[in-house]
């Protein structure tokens, strides 16, 4: 696998060094649209419904629609001027019980792998997690964006999961579920004899993808049977065309108690400011990355 993000978790006083991976990936089959005729592939142009002409992409800009219909244009000079977030913390806010974080506000999934030096902070947080029972929420700089994310175990890997927003999670509003059904006992008893049943471990490696496992098979058939296209000369032109210092894990973890102590046990959530983050990194004595965050894509 190949990292797509490094930089450190902040958990107190402690630097953990690390490197972040795409723990997911699609394995949809992507279908070309081509002529059936010919097999040519069928190209879409980027054009004007009001002038009609080709728009080259360096002359796109971004539009938002109100409400009443009247158009916004956004362009690369005014998102310049919106405050950028950036930085290779992972900044532990607060921790929280495991099951008061709802699955629902789960998004992207992504592996967190130490470095040499941070293996020993690493198992540590992931041993503390695991025995409390307790997830991580961090913030976290992707793509020039401050996201709120969740730090859990799995297996033996510390998963970073980033998080909706509350604001992103529809409300349902449906009116049959307010309505009063009646639900005899030996109905609620027999449905729960069923579900003990069926009641199994759940192993995912069971389950198949029937519809993915028919579609390759048809396309195996399709290529050895001959049914192939060869492609065109235009497509075949086309794809022609610092780690060795020791971090001092104990000093670390009593300081951070101590200036836990001094706060009055606080469960509010406080962002570190740019000082504290400073003594972070002398109490430690890790150097935290300099890489520029990926440019913003339109």
């Amino acid at each position: 696998m190949r990292s797509m993000w490094k930089g450190s978790i902040s958990f107190g006083l402690v630097n953990v060094p690390i490197q972040l991976y795409k723990a997911t990936e699609s394995h949809d089959i992507r279908f070309h649209q081509v002529h059936k005729k010919d097999g040519g592939r069928i190209r879409y142009r980027r054009t004007c419904d009001t002038c009609d002409e080709e728009v080259p992409r360096e002359d796109i800009v971004k539009g938002y629609e109100t409400s009443s219909g009247e158009l916004v244009m956004i362009t690369d000079e005014d998102l310049e001027k919106l405050p950028h977030a950036s930085g290779h913390e992972i900044d532990v806010v607060q921790f929280v019980d495991s099951v008061d974080v709802d699955p629902l506000l789960f998004d992207k999934s992504y592996y967190l792998e130490p470095s040499q030096t941070g293996a020993k902070p690493y198992a540590l947080l992931r041993q503390v997690l695991e025995t409390t029972d307790k997830m991580a929420i961090v913030t976290i700089t992707l793509r020039q964006r401050e996201s709120l994310a969740a730090l859990r175990v799995r297996d033996k890997i510390i998963v970073l999961q980033t998080l909706l927003w509350p604001d992103e999670i529809r409300q349902p509003d449906f009116k049959i579920l307010d309505e009063d059904v009646n639900v005899r006992d030996k109905e609620v008893q027999m449905a729960k004899s069923l579900v003990e049943n069926l009641t199994e471990e759940f192993e995912p490696e069971k389950f198949d993808d029937e519809y993915m496992i028919a579609m390759q098979k048809l396309i195996d058939e399709k290529v050895e049977s001959g049914e192939v296209h060869e492609p065109t000369q235009q497509e075949k032109k086309k794809e022609s065309s610092g780690d060795g210092e020791v971090v001092d894990l104990m000093s670390a973890l009593q300081a951070s108690v101590d200036r836990a102590k001094q706060k009055g046990g606080s469960k509010t959530p406080q962002k570190k400011s740019k000082s504290s983050r400073k003594t972070t990194k002398q109490a430690t004595g890790k150097k935290t990355s300099t890489k520029s965050s990926p440019k913003k894509t339109a």
